[in-house]
């Protein structure tokens, strides 16, 4: 016999969607922690000269690797992995753009980085708005 299908409130599969979902954070988490955001943090040659050619100065550098650790970590976390992931669209977006406009480069690479976290902030918006309920709600003096 067949079992039933359960969806979670956003319409992806209770068991293999979320697996798929975490296999997916996991990765992206791993990759911003361990590889991209270390890099810039820590003052690789290659981002030294790519921050160097933006014009910006160094300390986007420390910046953009900041929000990368801290959205890569945000990801393995359940509560905050929606946020998190759409913080890092936003950070991908920023190099997409950069890449087109200022540094000449392809933008493949942080597009694809962008869609893999826009589709997780995008399966996790429920978390997402519970906690910014939540931290609404703590601003707001109750009434009587």
């Amino acid at each position: 016999m067949d079992q039933p299908t359960t969806t979670t409130g956003n319409g992806i599969r209770a068991n293999g969607g979320n697996i798929s979902l975490w296999i997916l954070q996991i990765v992206l988490g791993g990759l911003f922690i361990i590889n991209f955001g270390p890099g810039k943090l820590l003052g690789s040659e290659q981002s030294v000269e790519l921050f160097a050619d933006i014009g910006a100065g160094q300390w986007l550098r420390y910046v953009t690797g900041t929000l990368e650790v801290a959205g890569g970590l945000g990801l393995l976390i359940p509560r905050l992995s929606g946020l998190a992931a759409l913080g890092l669209t936003g950070v991908m977006g920023g190099a997409a753009l950069t890449d087109m406009v200022i540094v000449d480069e392809s933008p493949i690479a942080p597009l694809i980085l962008l869609i893999a976290a826009a589709v997780i902030a995008w399966f996790r918006r429920d978390r997402s708005l519970a906690v910014l309920q939540q931290l609404r709600a703590r601003r707001s003096p109750a009434r009587s």
